[in-house]
């Protein structure tokens, strides 16, 4: 199968692409120029320069015409700000883009869709009772999304969603998520690190390259994955980041309440700058606090995905992190869209 992806030269689409060209596949993808020349692309993966956002649905067709498999692994994730209504931000570019895309792919009779999604899709539809596509623009536009892309599971054409949690690994060159929170750690002159009770599911990279290749080679009809394969605390997870920064912490759990009352302050604050986030931080702090856990046997025994080490790709994503802020004059790509 050859397959075609937008954001297959990212973190993860990136990892998606060495799967598939394991198991037998062809990869071809778009990227911005210049590539970096670090880049470990691998034999059987063709890169081509261009920016889809910009390119005639011409010139898209001509490179899916010919392609059975189609992965986004793009958009802008939650972390964005903006002047409000940002959920018009997300529309614009995790919707919009996409079914624009798909529009393309029917066209050109593309058999097997995957699309990169969030964990925050699952968590809405299993806890309905904490509404959060009414709080959250964020969430609301992810849920739309999986909505979107499910249209198009008709006519011969199958689509999954991978719905995606907290994710570990690194890429050189590329900025982590987690760099907000290694410069946290870092700037905290105390040996305690204050945070609320809770915790997530993650998985390593290498899971989800596997995950994006289960999905597109076996998904029939339109199915959404909830992905997760490690279960931590926030307690667990910092005390292991900051060990692995060589700056280690003790984490206290603080009541629900004061952090409450902080997070009401924070948007407050963005209200007063005319600023919106894709989640509600007064409404995310029932997730926040909450075990947002997911069982690995759906993407292990559906997707084929397997055990990895958690452990060494917090450590990776750790040592990229240290990299950044012990050079802070180094060009980085930030991994905020792709």
């Amino acid at each position: 199968m050859k397959v075609f992806m937008i954001g297959g030269t990212g973190l993860l689409g990136l990892e998606g692409a060495k799967e598939l060209i394991k198991k037998g596949h062809s990869v071809v993808s778009l990227a911005l120029p210049p590539l970096q020349d670090d880049l470990d692309i691998p034999k059987g993966m063709e890169v081509k320069l261009g920016n889809y956002l910009n390119m005639s649905d011409d010139e898209l067709f001509d490179i899916m015409k010919d392609c059975e498999g189609f992965v986004f692994a793009a958009g802008v994730d939650e972390r964005v700000e903006a002047e409000p209504p940002i959920y018009d931000l997300f529309k614009k570019y995790n919707i919009d883009t996409l079914t624009r895309l798909l529009d393309i792919a029917k066209k050109a009779e593309v058999k097997h869709v995957v699309v990169l999604g969030s964990y925050f899709s699952y968590f809405a539809k299993e806890w309905k009772e904490l509404e959060l596509t009414k709080h959250h623009p964020y969430i609301r536009s992810r849920v739309d999304q999986e909505d979107a892309a499910f249209a198009y599971a008709k006519d011969g054409m199958n689509v999954a969603v991978l719905e995606l949690p907290y994710i570990f690994g690194a890429q050189k060159g590329r900025k982590p998520v987690w760099q907000f929170i290694a410069e946290m750690i870092k700037n905290t002159p105390t040996k305690e690190l204050y945070y609320p009770t809770g915790g997530t599911t993650m998985v390593t990279v290498h899971q989800v390259g596997q995950a994006i290749a289960g999905a597109l080679l076996n998904t029939e009809g339109a199915v959404a994955y909830p992905v997760g394969w490690f279960n931590m605390s926030w307690k667990e997870w910092l005390e292991e980041f900051s060990a692995d920064m060589k700056d280690p912490k003790t984490v206290v759990t603080i009541p629900t309440e004061p952090y409450l009352e902080n997070m009401k302050e924070t948007k407050k604050q963005l209200e007063a700058a005319n600023k919106e986030l894709g989640l509600d931080m007064v409404e995310y702090v029932k997730l926040m606090t909450a075990d947002t856990f997911i069982d690995k046997s759906i993407i292990r025994d559906k997707l084929g995905v397997e055990e990895d080490d958690i452990h060494a790709a917090i450590q990776e994503s750790v040592d990229v992190c240290m990299e950044i802020m012990n050079n802070p004059d180094k060009e980085i790509i930030d991994m905020k869209a792709e």
